[in-house]
């Protein structure tokens, strides 16, 4: 059974979202965010499937700054949910690492549906070491990489890059980002590197199947392993 940790200071709006869920045998965790139990710590210890989550909290709690916390400590699907729908809202949330965004008011069969493509398309972790995308595999453990039978040869940061990547699926990260975390601050090399290491790593995955995943391009913003 699947957990969902609801974030949601609206009384109304949770009951209507926690039976839908509960119909659909989710377990559900209700959190108003109004300090009775501490969202991160109730996040930490109960380990949610995914997380629905309010950005309007009540007693100045920022969402954004609940789902930056989140993304610090791994790759838990989060879905947002506000009345601020507007584009630059929504790509402040994507920018965070939100995994989708549904503007209030919403139908609830929607976010059931959302929710649905959203856990499809999560990265699952067999176990501590290793990550599985369709027919994609790797070991952190080892550091390789396989496709179905086939075992990928991979340059180190190359490797690093796909790791970072699949660690944050459905994230779209600007070249400046891909950099620090990946080759460091201390970095002198240009953004293109990113680019060059990007274009070795989709001819090496050139057998993954499109269906299960990609590396994509975002027009003016920077790159995203879309995991379908």
């Amino acid at each position: 059974m699947k957990r969902v940790l609801l974030i949601e200071d609206e009384l109304p709006i949770a009951s209507l979202l926690q039976a839908y869920l509960e119909k659909d045998n989710y377990e559900v965790k209700w959190n108003s965010g109004e300090g009775e139990i501490d969202v991160m710590e109730q996040f930490l210890s109960w380990k949610p499937d995914l997380v629905l989550l309010d950005l309007m909290l009540p007693n100045d709690q920022n969402g954004i700054e609940i789902l930056h916390q989140i993304r610090q400590l791994g790759s838990c699907p989060v879905i947002i949910l506000t009345a601020r729908g507007a584009v630059p809202d929504r790509l402040q949330g994507f920018d965070h690492g939100a995994d989708d965004y549904i503007a209030k008011p919403f139908d609830p069969q929607e976010v059931m549906a959302r929710i649905q493509a959203v856990l499809r398309r999560s990265v699952y972790m067999t176990d501590s070491d290793i990550v599985r995308i369709g027919s994609l595999v790797i070991d952190v453990s080892t550091r390789t990489v396989t496709v179905g039978t086939e075992q990928i040869s991979l340059l180190p940061r190359d490797y690093q890059l796909l790791q970072f990547l699949v660690e944050h699926p459905n994230q779209c990260f600007e070249r400046d980002h891909l950099l620090n975390e990946v080759w460091g601050i201390d970095f002198e090399g240009g953004d293109r590197s990113v680019d060059t290491s990007i274009k070795r790593l989709r001819k090496s995955l050139h057998q993954w199947p499109a269906h299960e995943g990609e590396i994509d391009t975002i027009r003016g913003m920077g790159y995203s392993l879309r995991v379908y």
